[in-house]
């Protein structure tokens, strides 16, 4: 645990648990539409990520003798979110965002929380099933998610001579699928059901399509601050060993969840399953 004094001292090295101790407030950006990790109901954030943030903010509390630290809540999108932290605007950000190399570049991530795929969800009817089926079709993604950036990787040669289009956020892009402005909305297969379960008519959509990629999913913060990274590393690691975070995955994913008591029931992936046996933030690219 980090000494309040060494936080004082290692401002330099430590620049978000310095600024933490010094405001009292811990920043954590969070997603609006992001169903079941994080996203607004009754006018607060919630979800499965939000749930691992606050026990982050837990920690920091002991770790820095701040009985009174506060959560600010900073809401972000999927073209946003890498800024906020790169430009210290939020000290974690708790969605769903898939460790990457690229993004390694920029920001640090924790162990994984999730493991997804990503599909495509359509209407039931509308025939599609595969993602030849797609051709001269219109598909929407999220900006400034990993989804998108593969399906323009996949339509480089014109072959499929479908219309790309950019939603700021998933419930955008879910609904243009709904009103019939788009076709498919190509996406980490979670989100997508969890979009349909809080659907007004479910039964008349579908989540269909192999994986085009594999998202290990993990909380986001700072490269600049090693010792608050390690502080987030040993919560959560504890969380896992202590049985803390499977009991947060069956209240987000077996169990009724807010807004309207819907249950995604999505049991743990095998891939999740041995993840959090010998959990690291190294992941495969």
């Amino acid at each position: 645990m980090l000494a309040t004094g060494a936080a004082s001292a290692g401002a330099a090295t430590a620049p978000v648990l310095n600024h933490i101790q010094q405001t009292g407030v811990i920043r954590i950006a969070h997603r609006e539409s992001s169903v079941p990790f994080s996203f607004v109901a009754d006018g607060k954030p919630v979800g499965y990520a939000v749930d691992l943030c606050l026990k982050i903010a837990d920690a920091v509390r002991t770790s820095l003798h701040l009985p009174g630290l506060r959560v600010e809540w900073v809401p972000v999108t999927p073209a946003n979110r890498i800024p906020a932290i790169v430009e210290g605007k939020a000290d974690l950000e708790c969605g769903s965002t898939t460790n990457n190399r690229e993004r390694r570049e920029q920001v640090a991530f924790t162990i994984p929380h999730y493991i997804a795929g990503s599909r495509m969800i359509v209407k039931t009817d509308s025939g599609i099933s595969k993602w030849a089926d797609l051709r001269g079709k219109t598909v929407v993604s999220t900006s400034g998610t990993t989804p998108l950036a593969m399906l323009r990787k996949m339509d480089e040669g014109k072959v499929m001579q479908w219309r790309l289009v950019e939603a700021k956020d998933h419930a955008q892009a879910f609904a243009m699928v709904e009103a019939g402005k788009a076709d498919a909305f190509v996406m980490d297969d979670v989100l997508l059901y969890g979009l349909r379960a809080n659907a007004s008519r479910p039964g008349d959509f579908k989540v269909t399509g192999e994986m085009l990629t594999i998202e290990p999913y993990a909380i986001m913060l700072s490269k600049s601050d090693p010792e608050f990274k390690k502080l987030v590393d040993k919560t959560l690691i504890a969380a896992v060993y202590d049985q803390e975070t499977p009991r947060l995955y069956k209240k987000w994913f077996q169990a009724p969840i807010p807004p309207h008591g819907i249950t995604l029931d999505i049991p743990m992936s095998y891939l999740l399953r041995d993840s959090f046996k010998f959990p690291s933030d190294k992941v495969a690219d």
